[in-house]
């Protein structure tokens, strides 16, 4: 790979994952396509002023990810579950994925989940673990997939932080499961070394964790960062599955089993220090 010449195209280029993976490439000099179903919108135009070249794309558009791929040297693979669905999430992960080794791409970066390789029968990761056989079975002339555990940032959206706000960190796990957690950021920066050591990481599947917690010792830590007090509130479960028996079934697994990503070993073997939950919570504008 040529730096700054040989383009990678990013997927979900203005999501979390794939944003982060953006703007640490573009951060170290790499020519980026940042792939967007709206390149007109705010996220978009900022990647752009970055060095970005911005593209049109859907992932359930075969002709647009045939364009988008077209002349790239890498590609970053990203779907949303919570957007498109478990099955329509796998079909877009083997569309993108057959396209992309069809229309050239020499090395493939697929983003996954933690533990998807361990039978865990949740939905939506049981079938990122079908999208990562399809792109081992396509025989790409190398590629990496990572797997990164639960987003701290799931803590700042619409899903957890008005309880936070009111003083309430309602989770359906038990007080001593331990929960590990990463950063967005720091996939930025394991999805960066995934391209720029192409040949080390070549058919490397990489669980990606920063921290862990029980959640009383999250409330505690979000406490200090908002400002006003956070109780851990356990919820019933059923009232979880009310609202996706997928996510209900998650958060029992992280009671009964749980992430076992090597924070410290992966960190150490490709020189990444991953942020604390601590010093993520005090970045958040909680107000």
């Amino acid at each position: 790979m040529k730096k700054g010449e040989d383009t990678i195209l990013i997927t979900g280029a203005t999501g979390q994952q794939g944003g982060a993976v953006a703007r640490e490439l573009l951060g170290r000099g790499h020519s980026i396509r940042a792939m967007t179903r709206n390149p007109d919108g705010e996220k978009a135009r900022a990647l752009a002023e970055m060095g970005a070249s911005v593209i049109q794309g859907d992932l359930d558009d075969a002709a647009s990810l045939e364009r988008a791929v077209s002349g790239a040297w890498g590609a970053f693979a990203v779907q949303n579950t919570w957007e498109a669905g478990v099955e329509g999430e796998e079909e877009q992960g083997k569309r993108f994925a057959d396209i992309a080794k069809n229309g050239g791409i020499e090395h493939y970066v697929y983003t996954s989940v933690a533990s998807a390789q361990r039978e865990t029968g949740i939905p939506h990761f049981d079938n990122k673990w079908r999208v990562e056989n399809r792109v081992r079975e396509l025989g790409f002339p190398s590629y990496t997939i990572i797997r990164p555990v639960f987003f701290m940032e799931n803590l700042s959206s619409p899903w957890f932080k008005p309880g936070i706000d009111e003083g309430k960190l309602t989770v359906s796990v038990q007080p001593d499961t331990r929960l590990q957690m990463i950063a967005a950021a720091d996939i930025g920066k394991y999805g960066a070394l995934a391209f720029e050591k192409h040949e080390e990481l070549n058919g490397r599947e990489i669980d990606l964790a920063g921290d862990e917690h029980t959640m009383p010792e999250t409330a505690a830590i979000l406490s200090q960062a908002t400002g006003h007090p956070v109780a851990f509130e356990p919820t019933p479960i059923e009232d979880v599955r009310q609202f996706s028996d997928d996510f209900a079934t998650m958060l029992e697994w992280f009671d009964r089993v749980g992430y076992n990503a090597d924070i410290k070993g992966v960190a150490e073997e490709l020189g990444v220090r991953p942020q604390r939950f601590e010093a993520w919570a005090g970045t958040v504008s909680w107000d």
